[in-house]
């Protein structure tokens, strides 16, 4: 097994990075990642905006897959993802969804016990760990692993987790893939602009479908699949995740576009993966079980 470690970060996904490790379509590969603070805020007294360096998300790799070119999916089964025993979470006045609150601006580092995480004095969660960023190389310009994109990126999307498989498109040749910004609890919208940041490991297979071109990434998991969007507004997020989710409907399995429609309007959900970055990031999700007639089964 390829195993990558921290001392591997990118803060920009770009196409001109380097490879630090190579792998063939079908192999399994384990990233070892930093929380988005680089870790340097898990030391006690330490402070958000002080201790640590804002240049971006830490992400491990970038990992170059053998075959992968221009308009090809990269399909990323994420088969394990374990974490350290303590995270941190910073909450203030700075973030707009709480602004009008004044709240206190606070670093909390929270511990993570056999699964469980105790957020405040009363309540102690079971810990949903997810993947913050992970993405490709994208087309043109370099990207902050603080932003999202087609190419993935800071999507936070929670449904990125143990189970899931995630289609990114491929925009360059070996695909150049990044993953870090691990997440034991996050609520969708992340309306607080912090998960319980945390450093961990993550196992997944990476395979190349040559010759299927996809224009964002896409996720299926717990029986559902989901189309992901990010723009510049949660309403254009929300339109252009529906949209591609709609074109799914139409050109991978088979409908018509009014019968697509329908069944969008009646059974499809739309979710705020997260609104605290300058773009907003929405997913459309839609189960399967109402596709099994027309024979559709993920790639």
């Amino acid at each position: 097994m390829i195993i990558i470690k921290t001392e591997h970060v990118i803060h920009n996904m770009s196409k001109d990075n380097k490879p630090v490790a190579f792998c063939k379509s079908g192999d399994i590969v384990e990233f070892h990642t930093l929380d988005c603070f680089n870790n340097e805020l898990l030391p006690e007294g330490t402070k958000c905006g002080v201790d640590n360096k804002s240049i971006g998300n830490p992400a491990t790799g970038p990992l170059y897959i053998e075959g992968a070119k221009q308009g090809d999916t990269l399909k990323v089964e994420i088969l394990d993802i374990t974490v350290g025993t303590l995270g941190v979470n910073v909450i203030g006045s700075n973030c707009n969804s709480l602004s009008e609150k004044n709240l206190k601006f606070e670093t909390k580092r929270l511990a993570v016990e056999q699964g469980i995480a105790k957020i405040i004095k009363e309540i102690s969660v079971p810990i949903e760990p997810m993947i913050g960023v992970i993405g490709v190389a994208p087309a043109y310009e370099e990207i902050s692993t603080f932003m999202p994109g087609n190419h993935g990126g800071n999507m936070d999307c929670r449904q990125i987790k143990k189970g899931s498989v995630l289609y990114l498109p491929v925009f360059t040749e070996g695909a150049l893939l990044a993953i870090g910004d691990i997440h034991a609890l996050m609520g969708d919208g992340e309306v607080g602009g912090c998960g319980l940041e945390i450093e961990g490991t993550i196992k997944l297979k990476v395979t190349v479908i040559p010759e299927v071109s996809r224009r964002a990434p896409a996720v299926f998991v717990d029986g559902k699949w989901m189309a992901i969007a990010s723009c510049s507004s949660l309403d254009e997020a929300a339109d252009e995740a529906t949209a591609m989710m709609l074109s799914f409907l139409v050109e991978e399995v088979g409908l018509d576009s009014y019968d697509a429609g329908v069944l969008l309007s009646l059974c499809g959900n739309l979710a705020v993966c997260q609104k605290v970055n300058s773009y907003k990031t929405v997913r459309m999700e839609l189960p399967l079980c109402y596709l099994s007639k027309f024979g559709y089964v993920p790639y």
